[in-house]
């Protein structure tokens, strides 16, 4: 049984390494995909499973700072450990730089490889829990009129309902009524929550007068 929810991917170009590495990881109770080129993870990767990537530096073709590269063009952030034996401070700064976890450098101790994976799934699972609250804000985002976007901005915004009715030419009562259908659409149970959510779902205030 996995110790995290997810897959370990490791590349590396030396099959050695390659499975010595898969066996340590396997042995903390972790799911192992191994590779031994850049293009073949690229080839059979899907984004969309959990899990992290554990990457060599040096490798023929593609490297792994162009994997890196290629991923986040890709707009995959999935979290990526790399483990090399040319561990030299320009490629560390490059690596980190870009989204990397951490850079380990060959021979690997367990402990430190486990707590940079297990780092990794954290990250991770965050990530994927923030996208499906984006998601399911936006789902309910787009359940809003016209009318009720505009005082859900003008609501972000710091308006009073009065301010907002005189603002959209029309009454107070109104205002409330197309308040509360929006707290009730956005499942939000008071003010500070609503203005969270609502930046969530990208809404801006308006600050015209």
């Amino acid at each position: 049984m996995s110790l995290q929810q997810g897959t370990v991917f490791i590349v590396d170009d030396d099959p050695d390494v390659c499975r010595a590495v898969g066996r340590l990881v396997r042995g903390a109770g972790y799911e192992v995909r191994e590779f031994n080129s850049a293009r073949d993870f690229l080839v059979a990767h899907e984004s969309e499973p959990p899990g992290c990537l554990l990457l060599d530096l040096s490798m023929p073709e593609v490297d792994g700072l162009q994997l890196q590269q290629s991923l986040v063009a890709a707009g995959c952030h999935r979290p990526i450990v790399f483990l090399s034996a040319n561990g030299d401070v320009h490629n560390t700064v490059r690596a980190m730089k870009a989204g990397a976890v951490n850079f380990l450098t060959k021979p690997v101790d367990r402990d430190e490889l486990i707590g940079a994976l297990t780092e990794a799934f954290a990250i991770d699972a965050a990530g994927r829990a923030k996208w499906e609250t984006r998601h399911t804000i936006a789902g309910r985002m787009a359940t809003l009129t016209p009318r009720e976007r505009q005082v859900l901005e003008k609501v972000v915004a710091g308006r009073l309902n009065k301010q907002i009715a005189a603002e959209l030419g029309t009454v107070e009562k109104t205002i409330k009524v197309h308040r509360s259908r929006v707290m009730q659409k956005l499942h939000a149970s008071s003010l500070i929550q609503l203005i969270e959510i609502a930046k969530l779902g990208g809404v801006s205030a308006t600050h015209d007068a």
